[in-house]
């Protein structure tokens, strides 16, 4: 056999052994579905090979001709094989995803057969084992303290509390998870009204007031259940019937964590009882709240936090200085230093802005808590953007704040310098570092005027960019301002 010839055999040998090889990876992989391994190495081959017969698939599979012979009928009575009739006789794989549907409902039908024999069988066991406590006298309710670390366990001691309630059940935490506890609790909720529960949820003002109230009228009935909105949530609980409550155990944590005390103790319970009637009572009804722009913008400032990264969107020059100078004052009477770039407007116009705002110019900028830059000491250097350079800027900037004493920096930029100068994709990119790189806790927002974001090519596929780069969005008009949550910052 010359060299060309036993060259061929060797490959045609090592291709068979690679399929042979991938065909029992697969024939494992698809076993974990239902079916024995050879079966599912008959399906495959089946599927591989198209119309066949049971010999060759014998021969392809490397599997005695008995055993293909034996397994095509089982894999028939599935519906996984169908055979077709002539001579010799042969058969047809059902295409892949048609085959693992139908073992997925064979898994469903199994697993709602195993489910209905437990159930049956419940009421057996009951009985069974009723005699361990029968005639024993019920010992006197003690006091408990449980820690629950595990999300699931906490959230199915929730579900039975709620649907065990006779008569309240009162929430209070932050508004992210007053609404998480609605959407993850809304079936047991409803479960709860058709027993009159009177449900109470109190939770900070959100921007959008009415968010909560009209969810929860689609789970329950608009009069069984009161929303009100607090300034300051300073503990977070849920408390049923006013004899158990869940109380979460970490600063800022919530629920959704697993980290919680479930308590019965009488006396914690009063004291928690009490805590929520007071808080209740000073709160605002959703109904009777009606938030001012001026408050919400206050609300949307005071939630800021560092290394929170922020993209504003504004109509007018007027929107843009009540939202940037309302940020840039908050941030100075918390004894934070604040820096502010120019683009749209000279460093003379926002100077005079801000003093017409009630911003003491001079003195911020004399105790170095205020920096107004122009936007070529910052982003465009002789007409050219470099990251490297902005981005050191910022650190450094940050380092001086801080070595004057001051407790954090918040900055922010008018963004309208890359547009004139066509720099866009330099703009996302920075953008994104901003978003990623930049590593150090000051707060940030980048402003943008809508109407030149709106005179650019494909503007928006440009403001999707600048939403995915961004931690929060916020849009500033002349009549409403509003913030929508787009990832964690």
């Amino acid at each position: 056999m010359d060299n060309y010839r036993i060259k061929h055999v060797f490959n045609n040998i090592r291709k068979g052994i690679c399929i042979l090889t991938l065909l029992e990876d697969s024939a494992k992989l698809l076993s974990e579905f239902g079916l024995t391994y050879y079966e599912a190495k008959v399906y495959i081959t089946a599927l591989q090979i198209g119309v066949t017969t049971a010999s060759k698939i014998a021969k392809q599979a490397d599997i005695r001709r008995e055993e293909v012979y034996r397994t095509i009928p089982k894999l028939e009575r599935v519906g996984l094989i169908e055979r077709i009739l002539g001579r010799p006789v042969k058969v047809k794989a059902l295409p892949l995803q048609e085959g693992l549907n139908t073992l997925f409902k064979m898994k469903e039908e199994e697993a709602s057969h195993e489910l209905k024999e437990l159930i049956s069988k419940k009421e057996e066991v009951l009985k069974k084992f009723d005699y361990v406590v029968r005639g024993q006298k019920p010992e006197e309710e003690q006091s408990h303290f449980v820690l629950i670390s595990e999300k699931d366990v906490l959230s199915r001691k929730i579900n039975s509390a709620i649907v065990d309630a006779k008569k309240s059940v009162d929430f209070v935490d932050s508004f992210e998870n007053a609404f998480r506890f609605i959407l993850s609790y809304g079936d047991v909720l409803k479960i709860a009204k058709k027993k009159n529960v009177d449900v109470r949820i109190l939770t900070e003002c959100p921007e959008e007031i009415g968010l909560i109230p009209e969810y929860l009228k689609k789970q329950i009935p608009h009069n069984s259940f009161t929303v009100r909105y607090s300034e300051n949530i300073p503990s977070r609980y849920i408390l049923i019937d006013k004899k158990q409550a869940m109380i979460t155990t970490s600063a800022g944590g919530s629920f959704s964590d697993g980290a919680c005390l479930w308590t019965n103790d009488h006396s914690l319970i009063g004291i928690v009882n009490r805590d929520f009637e007071e808080q209740f009572r000073d709160a605002l009804d959703w109904r009777d709240l009606s938030v001012a722009p001026t408050q919400k913008l206050t609300r949307i400032l005071n939630r800021l936090r560092p290394r929170d990264h922020v993209v504003l969107f504004y109509d007018s020059l007027k929107t843009k200085h009540e939202t940037l100078f309302a940020y840039i004052a908050d941030g100075l009477d918390r004894d934070e230093a604040a820096a502010y770039v120019c683009s749209e407007e000279s460093v003379a116009e926002i100077r005079d802005a801000m003093s017409n705002y009630g911003l003491d110019v001079k003195i911020h900028e004399d105790s170095g808590a205020l920096q107004i830059f122009n936007y070529t000491d910052v982003y465009i250097v002789d007409g050219e953007f470099n990251l490297d350079h902005t981005l050191d800027f910022w650190n450094r900037t940050y380092t001086k704040a801080l070595s004057k004493g001051f407790k954090g920096m918040r900055v922010t930029g008018e963004m309208s310098c890359f547009i004139e100068y066509n720099l866009i994709q330099e703009l996302i990119n920075y953008e994104r570092a901003l978003h990623t790189v930049l590593d150090i806790p000051m707060t940030a927002i980048c402003a943008y005027n809508a109407n030149i974001l709106a005179s650019i090519e494909n503007p928006i596929d440009i403001y999707s960019e600048l939403v995915k780069a961004h931690g929060k969005v916020l849009f500033a008009g002349e009549e409403s301002i509003g913030k929508i949550e787009v990832r964690a910052g």
